[in-house]
């Protein structure tokens, strides 16, 4: 999903939780404007598929790994998107307007495609630097062995850094490391 693709016109969020209902293709809400999201490469799953199974094998007891059928709502800016995967620890807390979508993830993580990529490090990354539950974002590139941990400091403020290969990332949200490498281990076909 990228909201520089057309537009549509100004829907409630009463209208988007009907087409959620009745829709087999999941859409992204940002100021009443609904977009379709598109699937992604065999590259693009098998990285999700990575990260999440390495996490879910390091999560501390009472932390939960989700998929990208996880719907997380930002209120503070009206977002409410699926992200690649997510970890929240505890209860999910829901959101006030959307008994589904959940505003408590501590680390949330997005693999880069072609078309989304801008969107992912950008205006999406800003929205999600809104939830006050985040403490960490790992962008996951589609092009090459690199990772961005994008993390919250102390007074909101945000620090990202890129590793690479034979780099580990340190996840303080979750008090685990990852490798770059394992990540990446089966290869990127679709580049």
């Amino acid at each position: 999903m990228v909201p520089s693709a057309a537009r549509h016109v100004h829907h409630t969020y009463a209208e988007y939780l009907t087409l959620e209902e009745e829709s087999s293709t999941r859409h992204e809400y940002l100021d009443g404007e609904i977009y379709a999201m598109a699937g992604g490469t065999p590259d693009h799953a098998a990285l999700a598929g990575a990260v999440l199974s390495i996490l879910r094998s390091r999560l501390p007891r009472g932390c939960r790994v989700f998929t990208s059928d996880l719907r997380v709502r930002v209120a503070q800016t009206g977002l409410s998107t699926y992200p690649d995967g997510a970890v929240i620890c505890g209860k999910t807390a829901r959101a006030a307007d959307d008994p589904i979508a959940v505003v408590n993830p501590l680390l949330l993580i997005e693999v880069t495609s072609p078309s989304t990529e801008d969107y992912d490090r950008g205006e999406k990354l800003r929205n999600y630097e809104q939830l006050p539950s985040l403490r960490e974002v790992l962008i996951i590139s589609h092009r090459e062995p690199r990772v961005t941990l994008v993390r919250r400091q102390e007074k909101d403020e945000w620090t990202s850094s890129d590793l690479r290969s034979g780099q580990s990332i340190d996840l303080v949200s979750v008090g685990s490391s990852i490798s770059v490498d394992d990540i990446y281990a089966d290869g990127l076909e679709d580049v």
